[in-house]
């Protein structure tokens, strides 16, 4: 009789220890889905600020029309990339994109001076903050799901029940895997 006692405790106990790890993974996989969401959002406010950023750009800077017509194109993709590594690669090129924007600004010190386009500007600059930081949280509760999935004994509950690992928000650009080279002798 005890031993039959003892066996019914301990797959009680067991019992909810799985159902304990389990209710975490199913937190965690939300959160990550959160965050990705938050990511999301601010891509769309980015891009939903583009065409006016363009449209007053156009106004001062008619001949640089190619660039323009870039970052409209690319805005077209980026808010139709779908999953995690195809929107931060959409990102990438967006953030890219939006450098080269800026670059043709700083030739008409009008358009600088301009209201409007300040206050693009910092609409901007306020959203590719908002972004930044939706990427760090979606990285960290990527990271937390990641760290479970694969640790004993949360992947003993992880795997029969098609919990995976999420793939990190990252940027694939070569150009920031390396330090910029610094000359002062020119």
């Amino acid at each position: 009789m005890t031993t039959a006692v003892i066996a019914i405790v301990v797959f009680a106990l067991l019992l909810f220890i799985g159902i304990g790890i389990y209710n975490r993974l199913v937190r965690l996989r939300a959160l990550v889905r959160e965050a990705f969401s938050g990511i999301n959002v601010q891509l769309r406010r980015r891009a939903d600020l583009i065409p006016n950023l363009v449209e007053t750009v156009k106004g001062y800077a008619t001949h640089e029309r190619d660039t323009l017509e870039a970052v409209i194109a690319q805005r077209g993709n980026a808010v139709a990339a779908r999953g995690v590594e195809a929107t931060a690669a959409a990102d990438g090129i967006m953030t890219g994109l939006l450098g080269k924007l800026m670059a043709v600004v700083e030739q008409y010190p009008d358009l600088k001076a301009d209201v409007n386009f300040q206050k693009l500007q910092d609409e901007l600059t306020a959203t590719e903050n908002e972004l930044e930081a939706a990427r760090r949280y979606y990285n960290a509760t990527a990271r937390d799901l990641n760290t479970r999935v694969q640790s004993v004994p949360d992947n003993l509950v992880a795997g029969p029940f098609g919990f995976t690992t999420e793939p990190y928000y990252e940027d694939k650009d070569p150009a920031i895997q390396t330090a910029p080279q610094v000359d002062f002798a020119s």
